[in-house]
Order: structure tokens, then C-alpha cells, then sequence
């Protein structure tokens, strides 16, 4: 196939993977997240990635530069290269896809927790 097409809607919703990557393009990389109640992406930058978030269920905060906005069903998130950012996660979760440019992840890893995720040494594009 010469791209990807998917119903993201079901597969964001589906996913309980902290980090699922799906596609990866030359130039772009779309993943699904899940974050539990209460969790957190974390504190993170990168220098040379702009990064789109969506959130497609439950609501919590995103933090941008210090700046903190609240975020439900249906926010659209940019996060510029080089901005500090994290995403919270409320009372009830969060579901959500997000798309890096360039890619920031190997391609079609998948982390079932946050924890896997820090220990993963050879999750590099």
C-alpha cells in the first residue's frame, strides 16, 4: 500500500498500550497512547520533532512551557520543536493518538507501559 488508512477513532479507542506505533512515513510517524487515571506522559522535549496530539476520550492537562491548559474529547494539541511538554491524564484516563515530525520511535514498537517505555535502549528511529 502507498500510505495508511485506518479508522483511528476505533483504534485509539481500542488501544491500552501506553505507546503503539502504527505507521511510520519518510517525514511523519502516527502513534496510539493510552494513559491510565492519573498518569502521565512526562516532562519531555524534542529538539528537532514538532508533535500533534488528539484526544479522542477523557480529559486531563497538557503543560506547554510551563503554561497548563485543560483537555477533553476532541482537543488538537501542536506541540512545536524544542517546547517543554507533558500530558496528564485526569480521573478517567486518557485515550490518544499523536503524530511526529520526523518520527520519533522504531517502527511498530509497542510499549505496554510507561515503565517498558523508559527502559526500551533501542527505541530510536
Amino acid at each position: 500500500m502507498a500510505g495508511f488508512v485506518t479508522n483511528i477513532d476505533t483504534d485509539t479507542l481500542g488501544n491500552d498500550n501506553f505507546r503503539k506505533v502504527i505507521f511510520t512515513a519518510p517525514h511523519s510517524q502516527l502513534v496510539l497512547m493510552s494513559l491510565n487515571p492519573n498518569k502521565e506522559i512526562g516532562m519531555e522535549m524534542h529538539e528537532n520533532v514538532d508533535q500533534f496530539f488528539r484526544i479522542e476520550k477523557g480529559s486531563g492537562k497538557v503543560v506547554m512551557n510551563g503554561e497548563q491548559h485543560q483537555i477533553s474529547d476532541g482537543f488538537a494539541i501542536v506541540v512545536p520543536a524544542g517546547t517543554q511538554h507533558n500530558v496528564i491524564a485526569g480521573g478517567t484516563g486518557l485515550k490518544l493518538y499523536t503524530i511526529y515530525s520526523p518520527a520519533n520511535h522504531k517502527d511498530g514498537v509497542i510499549h505496554k507501559t510507561k515503565a517498558e517505555a523508559e527502559a526500551d535502549t533501542t527505541d530510536i528511529p
